[in-house]
């Protein structure tokens, strides 16, 4: 058998660190996924980010402790060890200057929903990729769950989708970024990269956000801080409508993105284009905008 692919995991202070080190060291695990080792991380966090610096010694700790993880003092160290990164920290806003100092070293990198938490780093974070010529992966879990993906693989067409799930809001991710990421993402799969505008109503309990796509279908997420906190959608085909439970399948969504992570790792290409991942920040962005104003926004062409 060959040798594990040798992983280093930047930022643990979010429960991802903890889930996917656990897919890939615990061969008891109903869902483990052989061929790869966490064999280095560092901590990172951030000192303004309640969710960060509450949670970062316990995830630090159960890495260390638990798995055996060697904690290192630098990304750097980390990098040097490992022949593929996975970029875990919680905060959105650190992803650009933390990959900054990965790309020189031209190993694969997932970084975690957000890949941005604005279009300008988004941007950047992809010429630093082409620069160096790196893989870049960035996605929400819920787009590989099994569920959503049974229901857009089959032959009859999409003509829209409805996304809806809970979003709480952070002060440090803007709007969509901290959990409308995950519905955005969903919508994505479902309708693909191209849309053209955004529209969103907004009030202290929901969000309602309306996407047109260059065809001609529209595709909305509602978010929401009061009532119903579970994830899924409506996919509406030609013939009928979908409804789509995101958490009904055996399988963990968690698992099966780490799955196409790793496919990413072993091939340095991603299954998932970069250029799809920054419309999604461009989308979000832009429905931030209309958040704020009520007003449409147009998507321009950035890619």
């Amino acid at each position: 058998m060959s040798k594990p692919l040798k992983i280093g995991m930047i930022g643990l202070d979010t429960s991802h660190a903890v889930a996917f080190t656990k897919l890939l060291h615990d061969t008891d695990n109903d869902h483990h996924i052989p061929g790869a080792r966490i064999v280095a991380a560092y901590p990172g966090g951030s000192s303004d980010m309640d969710m960060s610096r509450d949670r970062l010694p316990g995830y630090t700790q159960t890495l260390a402790e638990d798995y055996g993880i060697p904690i290192k003092d630098s990304i750097e160290a980390v990098v040097e060890q490992s022949d593929a990164i996975l970029l875990e920290s919680v905060d959105g806003r650190v992803h650009r200057e933390q990959f900054a100092k990965i790309a020189p070293y031209g190993k694969p990198t997932f970084i975690d929903k957000p890949l941005a938490v604005t279009l300008e780093d988004a941007l950047s974070i992809k010429r630093l990729a082409s620069q160096h010529g790196v893989a870049v992966m960035s996605s929400s879990a819920l787009r590989y769950s099994e569920a959503l993906q049974t229901v857009i693989a089959s032959d009859e067409p999409i003509i829209g989708a409805d996304c809806y799930g809970p979003m709480a809001l952070q002060d440090t991710q803007p709007g969509l970024f901290w959990y409308g990421v995950h519905m955005t993402d969903m919508l994505f799969a479902a309708l693909g990269p191209e849309c053209v505008q955004v529209h969103a109503v907004t009030n202290a309990d929901h969000d309602l956000i309306v996407g047109t796509w260059a065809d001609g279908r529209v595709g909305t997420i509602r978010g929401n801080r009061v009532g119903n906190r579970q994830f899924g959608a409506l996919v509406h085909k030609t013939e009928a409508t979908e409804w789509v439970d995101v958490a009904s399948a055996a399988k963990p969504f968690y698992a099966s993105l780490l799955e196409e992570i790793l496919v990413m790792f072993g091939s340095a290409s991603s299954p998932l284009p970069l250029t799809e991942t920054i419309k999604v920040v461009q989308f979000m962005e832009a429905a931030n905008h209309s958040r704020r104003t009520g007003k449409p926004v147009e998507l321009e062409a950035i890619l």
